[in-house]
């Protein structure tokens, strides 16, 4: 069973429009169990304790009806900011899916990132959903390789699973494509790695690729990240190549980064898939007036 921690609200108002162009935020569930070695949201600024473990917000769907019916205009609510919406637990509880239900009752629409196949199951609501808002959903993919991925994601599904939901989505019409994020330095960031997951996507039906080629490295995440990587690749010394490379950097770039910026976007571009954010964002909201949120023919 699994634990609740207290909370007074799951939705709320994002300062900026600059993630998809969405206008609120929603975790339902805090940690994750994925596992990933790199993932920013174990920072210590987000005071999040013993973070690889799953925990659900108490009276969460109550917090979400009450926050979204509160809530003087509509807009596109994202989900997946701080932990995936899809962990094991939800293939029971289904607080994802009846907050989607939510949010299509009260007319918003919705932005979810995902590293689960799981969200397949919802591709009934997201149209739903998609009726009358705008729908995005995005599966987090930062290199095909099954074994290098098990062991930056350990706990997570593996490339594989995730590009057929991103394929089984595409073919249902829901707007859908993948975060190439993070690309971790000195491990994910060879041209040949990022062209293969360009490749991969635009096989799967992606709409777009958006990319951070390279990572965060904060307080407690960093020391977090640098002991995985000294247990896991003992022999490149990787933790004194950070150290010397990014010292107390947050934002951490691949090395020769323009020239992979370009590859990548050469690839992108010769597959048809969009990488910059305000096109995916007009992509994915053109055929909706953000006056009412009304949906109208194209």
């Amino acid at each position: 069973m699994i634990e609740t921690i207290p909370a007074k609200t799951i939705v709320t108002v994002n300062k900026s429009r600059e993630w998809f162009g969405t206008d609120y935020t929603m975790n339902l569930y805090r940690g994750c169990s994925h596992g990933c070695i790199y993932c920013d949201s174990r920072s210590s600024c987000y005071g999040i304790e013993d973070f690889d473990r799953v925990r659900v917000k108490e009276n969460a769907l109550t917090l979400v009806r009450n926050g979204l019916s509160s809530k003087r205009a509509t807009g596109v609510v994202a989900m997946g900011s701080m932990s995936d919406p899809y962990n094991p637990f939800e293939k029971e509880m289904e607080y994802t899916r009846k907050a989607l239900e939510l949010i299509s009752a009260y007319g918003f629409g919705a932005m979810i990132t995902t590293k689960s196949p799981m969200i397949t199951r919802d591709i009934d609501v997201l149209k739903k959903i998609q009726v009358h808002s705008p729908v995005l959903c995005a599966l987090t993919i930062t290199t095909c390789s099954p074994s290098l991925a098990k062991k930056l994601e350990p706990n997570a599904p593996p490339p594989a699973q995730r590009l057929e939901a991103l394929r089984r989505l595409s073919q249902e019409g829901i707007f859908a494509g993948v975060l190439l994020m993070p690309v971790v330095p000195y491990i994910e960031d060879s041209e040949e790695n990022i062209r293969e997951v360009v490749y991969s996507a635009a096989l799967a039906g992606a709409r777009f690729v958006y990319p951070m080629l390279g990572m965060t490295l904060r307080d407690g995440q960093r020391e977090y990240f640098y002991q995985k990587l000294s247990e896991l690749f003992p022999k490149e010394q990787l933790p004194a190549a950070y150290q010397k490379k990014y010292g107390p950097r947050y934002k951490c770039f691949v090395p020769g980064v323009h020239k992979l910026t370009q590859a990548f976007r050469e690839e992108a571009e010769q597959r048809g898939l969009m990488t910059e954010m305000d096109e995916i964002v007009k992509a994915y909201q053109r055929t909706y007036d953000f006056g009412q949120l009304s949906f109208f023919e194209a």
